[in-house]
């Protein structure tokens, strides 16, 4: 492999010299562990570190694919001690450059407020792009307890910036997110009625952005699947449903930019950090089958 330490790699020793090369992989892992408007339950900061540790846990076949042969390279992790306007920029600027070399930028958070960094430098890149939203709540908060860049306010800001979205998952949400994200002609699929109905797929209009985004927050999913996030809530999406929705909402689209964030690990439970790792390498597939 490359001179970096091994462990310090998304899916690490499974990775041949080949697939580890920044040139020529798809997957650009950037690891941003910033935790500064935490509301509830802290630890989003250790997420990343425990994604890549379990990652080397992972078989390299999912489904009847092998990810990885298309090449994930892990970047060092980003210095997340410094103001959060700082952090953001300085994310935006690195995602920007991964799109720039036609390569897919897969963030590990850390807080949902590194998305906007994240999604933002790939619409510098490559123009407009709609957004997969998988979440417990709206995040549609107007500068959440006087935080612009609060984890409950990063989806009202990129709506802000014209970016057409469709929001699955959603469970908790205030009616000032609800008269919002309406107001922004969000595309919303609920947890309730997903659960209650089985809803497996879904199709988006015509014209949606053929460029897609992928933002999961881990919340998403129920906390009986993953327990280790700082805002769990019950009635939450099942691991092959969130990931069969967002397949169906990115088929015949290209996937440009991923982020999975909220990841709080828990000491001596590793299913949750297993689970995320999991759903980052199952992202991965979707970018490339859909």
């Amino acid at each position: 492999m490359n001179e970096r330490n091994v462990d310090d790699q998304f899916l690490g020793a499974e990775l041949d010299r080949k697939e580890n090369e920044q040139a020529s992989a798809r997957f650009e892992v950037v690891p941003c562990g910033l935790e500064a408007t935490v509301s509830y339950g802290t630890g989003a900061a250790h997420g990343p570190s425990a994604i890549v540790a379990a990652s080397h846990q992972l078989e390299r076949l999912v489904y009847d694919t092998e990810p990885c042969r298309a090449g994930i390279f892990t970047h060092p992790a980003m210095d997340c001690d410094r103001q959060i306007e700082d952090v953001i920029a300085s994310l935006r600027d690195v995602t920007g450059a991964v799109a720039t070399r036609g390569h897919i930028p897969v963030t590990l958070g850390g807080e949902h407020s590194i998305s906007f960094g994240a999604v933002m430098g790939v619409v510098d890149t490559l123009g407009p792009v709609g957004l997969i939203h998988v979440d417990a709540h709206a995040d549609f908060r107007n500068a959440y307890q006087g935080h612009k860049h609060s984890h409950a306010s990063v989806m009202h800001m990129l709506a802000g910036e014209g970016l057409p979205m469709v929001s699955l998952g959603v469970r908790a949400l205030s009616r000032e997110e609800d008269t919002a994200r309406k107001a922004h002609g969000v595309i919303n699929y609920d947890a309730r009625q997903l659960i209650r109905d089985a809803t497996r797929a879904i199709v988006l209009p015509d014209d949606f952005p053929q460029n897609v985004y992928i933002s999961f927050d881990l919340d998403g999913l129920d906390p009986s699947v993953l327990p280790a996030t700082g805002t769990p809530v019950p009635g939450g999406l099942g691991f092959y449903q969130a990931l069969d929705l967002v397949e169906s909402a990115a088929q015949g689209r290209r996937v440009v930019g991923i982020d999975v964030v909220e990841l709080a690990p828990i000491s001596g439970q590793p299913v949750s950090d297993f689970t995320a790792a999991l759903i980052t390498y199952h992202l991965m597939r979707i970018a490339q089958s859909v």
